[in-house]
């Protein structure tokens, strides 16, 4: 007897189950009296959706509603699905064909153990019961096993039911196969071909955005011709009050066609009328006089001379350095930021600036700054002090301390070691300058009051590893601070800042020992624009002592210039670094660095091929400050003669008034005289006569000055040193 399996079924062996078990569905047709398909669709199972109503599984599917229950797939997943439905055609071929095969194999054996059967209970009625019991047993098994083949069975019906819709489509799937692989093999090609076309339109756009531009401008200049003004006009426009909106505008007009002056100029108009007419215009609307515009415009671009002037116009923003000495920026941000400040890092470059926005508090009021966390100080100040970078222990000189900004920022990099020795020749900022150091923490400073061309002589020639001079200047780096620059700075002023400022840096230069194992450093900085006051210094400074400009250790600025106008300055000058407003956002500014080579004071020249050219520089220089010293002189002889006359006028107010008041004696006299009145009349002649003469002498001398040709006078040492 035969026995069937029980619950035998898996899913990794749905395939063998369902071939071996080819009886189980003539057991539960005879039992259910229903066709395995019925029976499928009995077991149907049915659940609500998130909307409560009712869906079917996919099982559930028939031909009818398959087509529109089945959700829509994306374009993206369709292939996909198409290449799982052919695996599942192909499978389901298969498996009808061994379920043929297996329902043909199965009747055959039901035969022949029914003949089998049929026999056996002929000869012995004890197999009826085993027979019976059998029957029973494989009922019981045929009922489990329905159970575990439903959700089988209902898979191959779905796996018909689609493989009968699909048939249709199986070729244009094998077509749709060969084009995937196709894309597979060229898709990274057509990609490319996508990117090329997609910038060849970009690149049509822009260009036809740019025509239209080009055709929108160049109507305008057909429409709008910029024309410069006539002579009726400035003087009309002088006569009156200037309309400032309307300089604004042809400031404007002019920096566009000085840029492009070819196609833009007015016909028959040079080049000079335009930046004479722009001088003009600078110094009506800005309040700039000649000179500084000039110079301005020597020095950048029309359009960014105009960009530096527009920049000056604006302050440049609040900054605050940390003392580490007694605090930390993460630390002092976070307590400042809690008061209502807002604020942010100043940049990379340092690691102790900070840049404030606003505040609700007064910044120089608030319990960290009384405690000298903080000091409120310009962004370009921290640069010459990075430059020098003073090591611990060292002995640094600041020749030009007050207000104590950059004396205390030396000290913080000391960390209180070493010596420093704080100068100001100023006796008024030396009280501020005490009150930051002693707010600040700092142990290692000494306080002096002398001038710094004399420290030399006081504290010993090279008695200093590092010396930094933020030297004296004429502020034109600063017009945000101290508008009053834009008018009142001239040629001569700048000649006197450059020459005090040479004799600084000798000072300085000498105070620096050469052989300092970690020194030998001057640096060098002023709050200047001009190059008068900034590489022609440091190109003096080569010429009269053994040093050589190093790099600054800054990773931003510009360098600084070699050829300026008439000037020629030595290549390692471009170590040095120029800050602007309009380019870095901080105050004008110069920084050079300067290694001493040895402690000899020598006359040399920087470059022995350049010497002739170096001796001609020299004597134009020295040309220009004669001239300049004249100049003074002129001005000194004018203001000498202008108090003469001022006297003059003055002792002959006096004698008329002495004459009026001898006529009325006189007068007086002649009424009632005494017996001694002509004596007296004739002192008071006699007198006249000594003031008449006086006068007359005077006068000639002045007249012999006047047309007397001046005489070249030898100077005296002092007056050339001085």
């Amino acid at each position: 007897m035969v026995r069937t399996r029980k619950n035998r079924y898996t899913p990794e062996r749905d395939g063998n189950a369902l071939k071996k078990n080819g009886g189980g569905d003539a057991a539960a047709t005879r039992k259910s009296g229903k066709s395995p398909v019925e029976r499928k669709m009995d077991t149907v199972v049915v659940k609500k959706g998130p909307g409560g109503k009712q869906r079917s599984k996919k099982g559930g599917f028939t031909d009818h509603n398959r087509s529109w229950l089945t959700p829509k797939s994306s374009s993206k997943n369709a292939k996909k699905k198409e290449r799982e439905e052919e695996e599942i055609e192909s499978s389901s071929e298969e498996e009808e064909e061994e379920e043929e095969s297996s329902d043909v194999g199965s009747s055959e054996s039901s035969e022949e153990e029914g003949d089998g059967v049929s026999h056996g209970m002929g000869n012995d009625e004890s197999s009826d019961d085993e027979e019976e019991e059998g029957e029973e047993d494989s009922d019981d098994d045929d009922d489990a096993e329905e159970e575990d083949t439903r959700v089988q069975k209902q898979d191959l019906f779905d796996s018909s039911a689609e493989s009968s819709e699909e048939e249709e489509d199986s070729d244009e799937d094998s077509d749709e196969d060969s084009d995937e692989e196709e894309m597979d093999i060229e898709r990274e090609a057509r990609e490319l071909d996508e990117a090329e076309r997609l910038e060849r339109e970009e690149a049509e756009e822009e260009a036809a955005f740019m025509a239209r531009d080009d055709a929108m401008e160049t109507n305008i200049q057909d429409v709008e011709v910029i024309t410069l003004p006539s002579g009726q006009q400035i003087e009309s426009e002088m006569l009156a009050a200037p309309d400032l909106a309307m300089v604004q505008r042809r400031v404007r007009d002019i920096v566009r066609v000085l840029d492009d002056f070819k196609r833009l100029r007015e016909p028959g108009r040079s080049r000079q009328d335009y930046i004479s007419q722009l001088k003009s215009d600078i110094c009506t609307y800005y309040g700039y006089n000649d000179f500084m515009v000039e110079t301005m415009l020597s020095l950048f671009t029309v359009a960014e001379a105009l960009e530096l002037i527009e920049a000056c116009e604006v302050p440049r923003p609040v900054t605050i350095r940390v003392n580490t000495l007694k605090s930390r920026r993460r630390e002092l941000a976070a307590s400042l930021i809690n008061r209502g400040v807002n604020l942010d890092p100043i940049g990379p470059w340092s690691k102790v600036g900070l840049v404030v926005y606003d505040s609700q508090v007064p910044i120089g009021a608030t319990p960290e700054y009384m405690a000298g966390h903080y000091m409120l100080q310009g962004a370009s100040s921290f640069l010459p002090v990075m430059t020098l970078a003073p090591q611990e222990g060292e002995k640094v000189v600041d020749m030009a301390a007050a207000p104590g900004g950059k004396t205390t920022y030396l000290a913080a990099l000391m960390r209180n070691t070493g010596t420093l020795i704080a100068n100001e020749i100023n006796v008024d900022r030396l009280k501020s300058l005490k009150a930051n150091i002693q707010r600040m923490g700092v142990n290692n400073a000494i306080i002096c009051n002398y001038d710094g061309r004399q420290l030399p002589k006081v504290l010993g020639e090279f008695s200093a590893d590092r010396v930094l001079l933020d030297a004296p200047c004429s502020g034109t780096g600063v017009i945000s601070k101290d508008p009053s620059v834009k008018s009142s700075k001239s040629q001569d002023e700048i000649w006197k800042c450059a020459h005090l400022q040479k004799q600084l840096l000798l000072s300085a230069i000498d105070l620096v020992d050469a052989k300092s194992k970690t020194g030998g450093y001057v640096t060098y900085s002023t709050c200047s624009m001009m190059v008068e006051e900034n590489e022609n210094v440091i190109q003096y400074a080569l010429r009269k002592r053994n040093v050589k400009v190093v790099p600054c250790g800054l990773d931003f600025g510009r360098p600084g210039f070699i050829r300026y106008r008439e000037f020629r300055f030595h290549p390692s000058i471009q170590e040095s670094r120029r800050f602007y407003p309009h380019a870095h956002n901080l105050d004008g500014f110069f920084v050079c660095k300067l290694k001493k080579v040895s402690n000899d004071v020598i006359n040399k020249p920087v470059d022995q091929d350049s010497q002739e050219e170096e001796s001609g520089e020299e004597e134009e220089q020295q040309d220009i400050q004669r001239e300049s010293f004249k100049s003074h002189i002129l001005e000194d002889a004018v203001a000498h003669s202008q108090q003469k006359k001022r006297k003059k006028s003055k002792t002959k107010e006096l004698i008329r008034e002495n004459e009026h008041n001898d006529e009325k004696q006189e007068i007086h006299s002649s009424q009632s005289q005494p017996p001694h009145a002509d004596e007296v009349q004739k002192k008071k002649k006699r007198v006249r006569g000594i003031y008449k003469k006086a006068l007359q002498e005077l006068q000639a001398e002045m007249e012999e000055k006047k047309n007397a040709k001046p005489k070249k006078t030898k100077r005296s040492k002092k007056a050339k040193k001085q």
